[in-house]
């Protein structure tokens, strides 16, 4: 068995990991054929199935269950060794892979990422937006970014971003001449809304706060859409009031295609968070970004 290939191992491992050829391929930059052929090649040779395949899903079956606990640590150490040539470069090479809020990519991100690479020019940046919670380790993912989340134990949490944002309320000039300017947060209810729904099928309240009192409107309207420039064209059209991200708003609101209202209500809330795992040894490109978003003149540049 000493002639098995680590790179057939490692494919398994990714595999049973995501639970699925697809998703893991995703993650890895690669075909989902070529895993199947590295896990067909591995069952082959050890003469044993690994994993349970149905059109739905992907399963270890118990030998596989048993190697991959068995794997897991072999694998983190053999990354570990090799990733320690990294330090005897100028730069860092190799993948970092993020999960993290579509929010996030647009609008913490952009100002970061062109930087961060041009310093690195060997790191190869992967980036997942969704709105889905995942286990960033258990997908594949080198760390993420969240709002507030409740992070376990073993993660470590560092600012990244504005450290304080805001949700602002709009409209269209020509929706607010029809309907009317609301004066407080409770006659959102009498007006058209256009709400956003996350992936998971969560369409949040919207929050106001004033002088200590917190008002949770749950708003109705023509349009619910998971897309946030769908939500932002359909605003500027006049179909109704919009409550979203300050920054997102901000260029429609300069240029006077939206106005703001509720000003003096608008919620304020701590600003998102890179967390990954604690863990002894922290792979070259994940220790570069982490260092590249602690730098103080980065901080103040994307804040």
């Amino acid at each position: 068995m000493t002639d098995l290939d680590l790179a057939d191992l490692d494919a398994f491992a990714a595999v049973a990991r995501a639970r699925s050829f697809r998703n893991a391929a995703r993650l890895r930059g690669v075909s989902a054929s070529s895993l199947s052929e590295a896990v067909r090649r591995l069952e082959a040779r050890l003469q044993v199935r690994l994993l349970n395949r149905t059109t739905r899903s992907v399963t270890p079956t118990e030998a596989g269950e048993r190697l991959l606990e068995r794997l897991n640590p072999a694998l983190q150490e053999v990354a570990a060794a090799l990733d320690e040539v990294n330090i005897f470069r100028d730069s860092p090479t190799g993948t970092l892979r993020l999960n993290v809020p579509t929010v996030a990519a647009r609008l913490i991100l952009p100002p970061i990422i062109g930087p961060f690479l041009a310093a690195h020019p060997g790191i190869t940046l992967e980036v997942v937006a969704e709105d889905s919670f995942v286990d960033v380790l258990a997908a594949g993912f080198d760390a993420g970014i969240r709002y507030d989340e409740r992070l376990e134990r073993d993660m470590i949490a560092i600012p990244i971003g504005p450290r304080v944002q805001r949700f602002v309320t709009a409209a269209a000039p020509s929706y607010l001449e029809a309907r009317g300017r609301p004066a407080h947060p409770n006659e959102i209810l009498s007006h058209n809304c256009i709400r956003h729904r996350f992936a998971n099928g969560r369409a949040l309240p919207w929050d106001y706060e004033r002088s200590g009192e917190t008002i949770r409107i749950s708003p109705t309207g023509p349009l619910v859409a998971t897309n946030f420039d769908l939500e932002l064209s359909a605003a500027i059209q006049g179909l109704g009031l919009i409550h979203s991200f300050e920054e997102f708003l901000a260029p429609a609101i300069a240029r006077g295609a939206l106005e703001p209202v509720l000003e003096d209500w608008s919620e304020r809330f701590s600003g998102p968070f890179l967390y990954y795992a604690s863990r002894r040894h922290m792979p070259a490109p994940l220790r570069a970004f982490v260092d590249f978003v602690k730098n103080p003149r980065l901080s103040a540049q994307s804040s």
